[in-house]
């Protein structure tokens, strides 16, 4: 399944160098949308979640309340915790366009961050290097303010050949043991190549495969929540 995904994504890069447009304009990184705007990041807030990503985490293609970390929001409320969801994705961020804007979406009070960066770094072949790089400072920044981290691997496609592809991987896992953070080792995993689990791109979720990839981060995510005391808002 992860092989098929890789193909997809090979396919859209193929295509946009077709139409003479550089591998950033395949659909994970053409659409534009922006996270919370920064009234809402200033004011007073319950006890934050940010998902910092970029078209997969704010949801191309779907209804502001299908994306996964709307998704999780919801389960939140059904479930008795007291938590703000913060979508900080934006469509055809890079992991250094994530770091550039990290410290704006750490501010007010933000428990946990999800970081779910790369996908773009993949289908533009940027080195995994630099990737590593920067994923470590977002990691640093986040220890540095006592903020809970699940980080989720992503994968690269397969037409920067099989060693870009193996050390495009590997970033994740190592990133993931040296912090002790929380891990996700694939965000689609289980949705990637299923296309009843996709949209017409074959890249971005659709509703329903927006529900696995956030049952997939909620197993992470659960076991560092803490509930409200009874009565407290």
């Amino acid at each position: 399944m992860r092989t098929h995904f890789l193909s997809v994504v090979a396919a859209c890069v193929t295509i946009a160098a077709c139409r003479g447009e550089t591998p950033s304009a395949a659909p994970a990184a053409t659409v534009s949308a922006s996270p919370a705007t920064s009234s809402e990041v200033a004011k007073p807030s319950r006890p934050r979640i940010v998902f910092l990503g970029d078209s997969l985490t704010i949801g191309l293609g779907l209804e502001p309340d299908q994306s996964f970390p709307a998704r999780i929001g919801q389960r939140l409320a059904t479930e008795g915790y007291d938590y703000e969801i913060v979508n900080a994705g934006v469509s055809g961020d890079t992991s250094a366009g994530g770091l550039r804007r990290l410290d704006w979406s750490l501010q007010g009070d933000v428990r946990v961050l999800v970081v779910a960066l790369g996908a773009n770094d993949g289908l533009r072949g940027l080195s995994p290097a630099q990737l590593r790089k920067n994923l470590s400072a977002v990691l640093d920044r986040a220890a540095a303010r006592g903020v809970t981290v699940i980080l989720a691997g992503m994968e690269a496609p397969p037409n920067f050949g099989a060693e870009y592809t193996r050390q495009f991987r590997n970033v994740y896992p190592e990133l993931a043991k040296t912090y002790g953070v929380r891990f996700v080792p694939f965000l689609l995993q289980g949705v990637a190549g299923d296309a009843s689990l996709n949209q017409a791109d074959g890249i971005h979720p659709n509703a329903r495969g927006a529900q696995m990839v956030a049952d997939l981060v909620w197993a992470e995510l659960q076991p560092v929540l803490a509930r409200p005391a009874p009565g407290a808002r």
